[in-house]
């Protein structure tokens, strides 16, 4: 039993550097998002509570951040709270705002930011979180405003139609006040009022979606128009940087056609 462990073990490694050698040469994506889905299923199945899903969610979260500094991502984009998840149970929420109160304390008072140069910002809206969370996230983001070594957006109280109505609404008002002319209006003007305006490449190449599920599920619905779509049958806490790696190798070998 424990040399056929083994041997599964080392074939898993070999795998695992002959992949990483093989990405390595390939095209990385510039701009990866990912859908972090099933949190609540992987705690449930192990017998615990939904919210202890989420925490281990957030420990992926940061391998990933690793993966993406060791490989030279530029852009991630993890989506956390949605707006419909505002409907869970008062009890799950109050979990949840917790782990996001305490995750953005800990890395204001570590120097993984300041060491790799991350900005942090969040995408959404955020008038529906907490004072005190909201408080610590928007803290968090300016003091990483400034940096440009990775570029790590956290959709929280996000989704994709709520992003577009809220863009109308304060493209309309300038229609309104004369700074904008309805013949001016493009589709690189509509970009400019988007929660990503700011990134240097706002649509992501690839979506990452974990747990099985094949959906878009009101993700950034304008910026993925021509992304890459990658879903993988494992739950979030499971992810693996071999997961991961697959995943861009699958991009990698992928030809992008915009429009067709």
């Amino acid at each position: 039993m424990i040399k056929t462990l083994l041997r599964v073990i080392g074939v898993y490694k070999i795998y695992e550097k002959w992949l990483e050698r093989a990405i390595i040469k390939g095209e990385m994506p510039a701009h990866i998002a990912i859908i972090m889905d099933g949190n609540r299923r992987w705690a449930i199945r192990k017998g615990l509570e939904p919210w202890l899903g989420h925490r281990a969610g957030a420990d992926k979260v940061e391998e990933v951040i690793d993966w993406c500094l060791k490989f030279g991502i530029k852009i991630v984009t993890f989506f956390v709270l949605s707006t419909e998840n505002f409907k869970r149970s008062a009890e799950e929420l109050a979990e949840l705002f917790n782990l996001l109160k305490e995750r953005a304390t800990k890395y204001l008072e570590g120097d993984m930011l300041h060491k790799h140069k991350i900005r942090v910002k969040v995408i959404g809206r955020k008038e529906l979180l907490p004072p005190d969370v909201r408080a610590v996230l928007e803290r968090l983001e300016e003091e990483t405003k400034k940096y440009d070594g990775l570029f790590v957006n956290l959709a929280i109280a996000y989704g994709g139609r709520a992003e577009l109505t809220d863009a109308a609404k304060k493209l309309a008002q300038d229609v309104i006040s004369g700074k904008v002319r309805i013949e001016e209006i493009t589709e690189e003007v509509i970009g400019r009022y988007l929660y990503t305006a700011d990134l240097p490449a706002q649509d992501p190449d690839m979506i990452i979606r974990t747990s099985g599920e094949e959906r878009i599920s009101n993700f950034l619905l304008w910026q993925s128009a021509y992304s890459e779509l990658v879903f993988l049958d494992v739950y979030w806490p499971e992810f693996r940087k071999i997961d991961f790696m697959r995943a861009v190798r699958t991009y990698q070998t992928r030809v992008r056609r915009f429009g067709a």
